[in-house]
Protein backbone atom coordinates (compact mmCIF):
# COMPACT_ATOMS: atom_id res chain seq x y z
CA UNK A 1 0.00 0.00 0.00
CA UNK A 2 2.99 2.32 0.62
CA UNK A 3 6.78 2.10 0.57
CA UNK A 4 7.02 3.04 4.25
CA UNK A 5 5.61 1.34 7.33
CA UNK A 6 2.06 2.22 8.33
CA UNK A 7 -0.05 1.50 11.39
CA UNK A 8 -3.12 -0.61 10.79
CA UNK A 9 -6.35 0.76 12.26
CA UNK A 10 -6.60 -2.31 14.50
CA UNK A 11 -3.23 -1.44 16.04
CA UNK A 12 -3.76 2.31 16.40
CA UNK A 13 -4.04 4.00 19.76
CA UNK A 14 -4.14 7.49 21.22
CA UNK A 15 -4.31 10.38 18.78
CA UNK A 16 -3.99 8.17 15.71
CA UNK A 17 -6.90 6.00 16.79
CA UNK A 18 -9.05 9.09 17.29
CA UNK A 19 -8.07 10.48 13.88
CA UNK A 20 -8.71 7.14 12.18
CA UNK A 21 -12.18 7.16 13.75
CA UNK A 22 -12.84 10.57 12.20
CA UNK A 23 -11.78 9.62 8.65
CA UNK A 24 -13.11 6.06 8.41
CA UNK A 25 -15.45 5.08 5.59
CA UNK A 26 -18.77 3.32 6.13
CA UNK A 27 -17.00 -0.05 6.27
CA UNK A 28 -14.37 1.21 8.72
CA UNK A 29 -11.62 1.32 6.12
CA UNK A 30 -9.12 4.17 5.93
CA UNK A 31 -7.85 5.37 2.53
CA UNK A 32 -4.21 4.54 1.95
CA UNK A 33 -3.25 8.18 1.43
CA UNK A 34 -4.40 8.76 5.01
CA UNK A 35 -2.73 5.70 6.56
CA UNK A 36 0.50 6.85 4.92
CA UNK A 37 0.58 9.55 7.63
CA UNK A 38 0.20 7.10 10.49
CA UNK A 39 3.75 7.35 11.84
CA UNK A 40 3.20 11.10 12.30
CA UNK A 41 -0.47 11.59 13.21
CA UNK A 42 -0.09 15.36 13.39
CA UNK A 43 0.52 15.37 9.62
CA UNK A 44 -2.70 13.39 9.10
CA UNK A 45 -4.50 16.03 11.15
CA UNK A 46 -3.00 18.79 9.01
CA UNK A 47 -3.73 16.98 5.75
CA UNK A 48 -7.38 16.37 6.58
CA UNK A 49 -7.95 19.90 7.83
CA UNK A 50 -6.54 21.32 4.61
CA UNK A 51 -8.44 18.85 2.40
CA UNK A 52 -11.77 19.40 4.15
CA UNK A 53 -11.53 23.18 4.12
CA UNK A 54 -10.24 23.51 0.55
CA UNK A 55 -12.50 21.01 -1.20
CA UNK A 56 -15.43 20.20 1.07
CA UNK A 57 -16.47 23.40 2.83
CA UNK A 58 -19.83 25.17 2.60
CA UNK A 59 -17.99 28.49 2.34
CA UNK A 60 -16.93 27.69 -1.23
CA UNK A 61 -18.92 29.26 -4.06
CA UNK A 62 -17.80 27.03 -6.90
CA UNK A 63 -19.66 23.72 -7.38
CA UNK A 64 -17.98 20.75 -5.74
CA UNK A 65 -17.99 18.82 -9.01
CA UNK A 66 -15.96 21.60 -10.61
CA UNK A 67 -13.43 21.64 -7.78
CA UNK A 68 -13.15 17.86 -8.08
CA UNK A 69 -12.63 18.25 -11.83
CA UNK A 70 -9.74 20.63 -11.18
CA UNK A 71 -8.30 18.00 -8.83
CA UNK A 72 -8.58 15.27 -11.46
CA UNK A 73 -6.92 17.51 -14.06
CA UNK A 74 -4.06 18.52 -11.77
CA UNK A 75 -3.53 14.88 -10.77
CA UNK A 76 -3.35 13.83 -14.42
CA UNK A 77 -0.81 16.57 -15.11
CA UNK A 78 1.25 15.29 -12.18
CA UNK A 79 0.91 11.65 -13.25
CA UNK A 80 -0.81 10.66 -10.00
CA UNK A 81 -3.07 7.73 -10.93
CA UNK A 82 -4.12 7.25 -7.29
CA UNK A 83 -5.71 10.70 -7.04
CA UNK A 84 -7.14 10.49 -10.56
CA UNK A 85 -8.87 7.21 -9.72
CA UNK A 86 -10.21 8.42 -6.38
CA UNK A 87 -11.37 11.84 -7.46
CA UNK A 88 -12.72 10.78 -10.84
CA UNK A 89 -14.93 8.32 -8.95
CA UNK A 90 -16.02 11.18 -6.68
CA UNK A 91 -16.61 13.48 -9.65
CA UNK A 92 -18.71 10.84 -11.38
CA UNK A 93 -20.81 10.35 -8.27
CA UNK A 94 -21.40 14.10 -7.93
CA UNK A 95 -22.38 14.51 -11.59
CA UNK A 96 -24.63 11.43 -11.60
CA UNK A 97 -23.80 11.24 -15.31
CA UNK A 98 -21.22 8.63 -16.34
CA UNK A 99 -21.18 9.75 -19.98
CA UNK A 100 -20.43 13.37 -19.06
CA UNK A 101 -17.76 12.32 -16.56
CA UNK A 102 -16.10 10.09 -19.15
CA UNK A 103 -16.12 12.96 -21.65
CA UNK A 104 -14.40 15.19 -19.10
CA UNK A 105 -11.70 12.61 -18.44
CA UNK A 106 -11.09 12.17 -22.17
CA UNK A 107 -10.82 15.94 -22.57
CA UNK A 108 -8.25 16.12 -19.77
CA UNK A 109 -6.24 13.23 -21.19
CA UNK A 110 -6.17 14.65 -24.72
CA UNK A 111 -5.89 18.32 -23.77
CA UNK A 112 -8.93 19.05 -25.96
CA UNK A 113 -11.10 20.86 -23.43
CA UNK A 114 -13.19 23.00 -25.77
CA UNK A 115 -15.84 20.43 -26.73
CA UNK A 116 -16.60 19.62 -23.09
CA UNK A 117 -16.04 22.81 -21.07
CA UNK A 118 -17.15 26.38 -21.69
CA UNK A 119 -14.74 29.31 -21.94
CA UNK A 120 -15.11 30.28 -18.30
CA UNK A 121 -14.30 26.76 -17.13
CA UNK A 122 -11.38 26.46 -19.55
CA UNK A 123 -9.84 29.65 -18.15
CA UNK A 124 -9.75 28.03 -14.71
CA UNK A 125 -8.17 24.88 -16.09
CA UNK A 126 -5.58 26.93 -18.00
CA UNK A 127 -4.63 28.68 -14.78
CA UNK A 128 -4.49 25.36 -12.90
CA UNK A 129 -2.29 23.84 -15.61
CA UNK A 130 0.18 26.70 -15.57
CA UNK A 131 0.31 26.70 -11.76
CA UNK A 132 0.94 22.94 -11.81
CA UNK A 133 3.53 22.53 -14.55
CA UNK A 134 5.09 26.01 -14.78
CA UNK A 135 4.27 27.83 -11.53
CA UNK A 136 6.92 30.46 -12.18
CA UNK A 137 5.00 31.47 -15.34
CA UNK A 138 1.82 32.50 -13.51
CA UNK A 139 1.28 36.22 -13.97
CA UNK A 140 -1.13 38.82 -12.73
CA UNK A 141 -2.59 38.89 -16.25
CA UNK A 142 -3.90 35.38 -15.67
CA UNK A 143 -5.77 36.59 -12.59
CA UNK A 144 -7.17 39.47 -14.61
CA UNK A 145 -8.34 36.99 -17.27
CA UNK A 146 -10.11 34.91 -14.63
CA UNK A 147 -11.90 38.04 -13.44
CA UNK A 148 -12.84 38.93 -17.01
CA UNK A 149 -14.59 35.58 -17.54
CA UNK A 150 -16.61 36.08 -14.38
CA UNK A 151 -14.73 34.69 -11.39
CA UNK A 152 -14.68 36.75 -8.23
CA UNK A 153 -11.45 36.97 -6.28
CA UNK A 154 -12.75 34.54 -3.66
CA UNK A 155 -13.51 32.01 -6.40
CA UNK A 156 -10.03 32.55 -7.85
CA UNK A 157 -8.69 31.72 -4.40
CA UNK A 158 -10.75 28.51 -4.42
CA UNK A 159 -9.25 27.50 -7.79
CA UNK A 160 -5.77 28.34 -6.51
CA UNK A 161 -6.18 26.38 -3.28
CA UNK A 162 -7.60 23.26 -4.92
CA UNK A 163 -4.74 23.30 -7.43
CA UNK A 164 -2.19 23.76 -4.66
CA UNK A 165 -3.78 21.10 -2.45
CA UNK A 166 -3.59 18.50 -5.21
CA UNK A 167 0.07 19.32 -5.81
CA UNK A 168 0.61 18.41 -2.14
CA UNK A 169 -1.58 15.30 -2.23
CA UNK A 170 -0.05 14.06 -5.49
CA UNK A 171 3.46 14.40 -4.12
CA UNK A 172 2.49 12.65 -0.90
CA UNK A 173 1.19 9.70 -2.93
CA UNK A 174 3.94 9.59 -5.55
CA UNK A 175 6.72 10.14 -3.04
CA UNK A 176 5.59 7.31 -0.76
CA UNK A 177 4.35 4.80 -3.34
CA UNK A 178 0.75 4.88 -2.15
CA UNK A 179 -1.58 2.54 -4.08
CA UNK A 180 -5.34 2.12 -4.19
CA UNK A 181 -5.12 -1.52 -3.05
CA UNK A 182 -7.94 -2.10 -0.58
CA UNK A 183 -9.35 1.42 -0.95
CA UNK A 184 -12.98 2.19 -1.74
CA UNK A 185 -12.78 4.75 -4.54
CA UNK A 186 -14.68 8.02 -4.49
CA UNK A 187 -15.41 8.41 -0.77
CA UNK A 188 -15.03 11.90 0.68
CA UNK A 189 -16.04 13.96 3.73
CA UNK A 190 -19.35 15.05 2.27
CA UNK A 191 -20.82 16.96 5.21
CA UNK A 192 -19.73 20.37 3.89
CA UNK A 193 -21.65 22.20 6.60
CA UNK A 194 -19.42 20.92 9.42
CA UNK A 195 -15.72 21.50 8.92
CA UNK A 196 -14.97 19.13 11.81
CA UNK A 197 -16.86 16.19 10.29
CA UNK A 198 -14.23 14.23 8.38
CA UNK A 199 -16.17 10.98 8.04
CA UNK A 200 -15.95 9.54 4.53
CA UNK A 201 -19.10 8.46 2.70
Amino acid sequence: MTWIATIDPADADGRLKRLYGRVAGPDGRIDNILTSHSLRPHTLDGHMSLYKNVLHHSGNNLPKWFLEAIGVYVSLLNGCAYCVDHHFAGLTRLLEDQERADAMLRAFRTGQLAPVFDGRERAAFDYAKTLTVRPHDVTEDMIVELRMVGYGDGEILEINQVTAYFAYANRTVLGLGVTTEGDTLGLSPNNSGDENDWSHS
